[in-house]
């Protein structure tokens, strides 16, 4: 897809933030350190022997956990990427409400092969680092309503990874919702499929045409899950290996009532795939330069941008070109203290690990910025889930109605 000549300016100066991608460590490593303002929460350095072992904090919703992986092939087009590949394979997480969870071990972060792929491409000596634990229980079984539950999707900043936003991810579960997450393949860091093989990016050198052509990439891909989660919905198994599924998934999912939301790059394709799908209700970018005809164009449906403190509709054309053409419920909020990878799981994991990785003061303040990583959680799981709420089950809190004394880092951006 050519972009629109009138948006490069503005979309080569958002590439830089395209670029920072959000998943934690790979982002941070070499680059960036713990900010003063939460010097506290940074651990010490560790021998391999007590290899850290860094933690997400734990959903607060009343549900209960539960995530299966798939592994989803398209044999409808090529691998976008890598033309040799003749069909485009992606792996997803299904996270869901469990109905119980003794017995099923919690899922690692990111897989064993893609774990060490990921020392390796970070330059971490193999045990420096132990792998963050999801607080997701593998394969239990689904806790079912009789009319299904909500489905949320969700894409990664570029080069990220489908558990970049792991603690937005898990309360959305706990409170009632089954969430998808999507690994764009030679797009993401590392995706490991179940032969053990691990793929890595191969998209060109990154300009705002690659960008464009990434989102167009995405949407395809978002496309092609809803499609695959209709048959599983149907009791039919799209897993490539048809690995047994968690019991109960069939009619687990209200497909009547679909949402999504992305982290930079995953935020325009986000806007973009529900301007090309009206499956999608509703759609949430957080911190994300736009891309694509949607921003001309507009939307009719539900939208919110949450923007980085030095990032909103003064700052970046396509969210002020996108915001005067939504046609429908429209909320534009700003994160005060916060930065770009404030977004994702970094915000969490980097403070826990500049210590173990030795890494400088003061550029961590260009990812996360200066707000506590907790309040930014708190904030952030509050809106996210209050817009889902809303949009997807009629459930008005009035969190979205005007600023809040309990969560005053939100700033309402008229």
């Amino acid at each position: 897809m050519r972009s629109n000549p009138a948006m490069d300016a503005p979309v080569r100066s958002g590439i830089r933030r395209v670029v920072l991608v959000g998943v934690a460590l790979l982002v941070a490593v070499g680059v960036a350190g713990p900010a003063p303002a939460y010097a506290h929460l940074v651990q010490a350095p560790t021998t391999t022997a007590q290899a850290l072992r860094p933690t997400l904090p734990p959903p607060t919703g009343p549900d209960r956990v539960g995530v299966v992986p798939l592994h989803l092939v398209d044999r409808s087009r090529p691998d976008p990427w890598v033309p040799a590949q003749p069909v485009r394979e992606l792996m997803v997480s299904l996270w869901y409400p469990a109905r119980r969870v003794h017995g099923h071990p919690r899922a690692p972060w990111l897989p064993p092969a893609a774990w060490a792929r990921f020392e390796q491409d970070s330059g971490l000596p193999p045990g420096a680092l132990r792998v963050p634990l999801t607080h997701g229980r593998l394969d239990a079984p689904v806790d079912r309503q009789p009319d299904g539950r909500p489905v949320v999707l969700y894409s990664p900043g570029l080069g990220g990874n489908r558990d970049s936003s792991t603690v937005l991810v898990e309360q959305l579960v706990s409170r009632g919702y089954v969430v998808v997450t999507i690994d764009h393949t030679h797009d993401a860091s590392q995706v490991e499929f179940p032969d053990g093989r691990v793929e890595v990016p191969a998209m060109p050198p990154l300009t705002p045409e690659v960008a464009a052509r990434a989102v167009e990439v995405r949407v395809a891909d978002t496309r092609f899950v809803l499609g695959q989660l209709a048959t599983l919905n149907a009791g039919g198994n799209p897993d490539a290996e048809h690995r047994p599924l968690p019991a109960g998934l069939r009619g687990a999912l209200r497909l009547s009532r679909v949402g999504m939301f992305g982290h930079s790059l995953g935020g325009a394709a986000a806007a973009q795939a529900m301007f090309e799908d009206r499956r999608i209700d509703a759609g949430v970018n957080l911190d994300g330069t736009l891309f694509g005809p949607v921003v001309n164009a507009g939307l009719d449906r539900p939208f919110m941008l949450v923007g980085a403190q030095e990032h909103g509709r003064d700052s970046d054309p396509t969210w002020a070109q996108f915001w005067a053409n939504l046609r429908g419920w429209r909320l534009n909020l700003r994160l005060t203290g916060s930065a770009h990878n404030s977004f994702s799981d970094v915000q969490v994991l980097l403070p826990q690990t500049a210590g173990v990785l030795n890494l400088p003061p003061d550029s961590v303040r260009q990812l996360i910025g200066t707000i506590d990583p907790h309040r930014s959680v708190a904030n952030q799981r509050a809106y996210v889930t209050a817009f889902f709420d809303l949009h997807l089950r009629h459930r008005d809190n009035h969190l979205l109605d005007h600023p809040s004394p309990r969560y005053p880092e939100m700033e309402f951006v008229p």
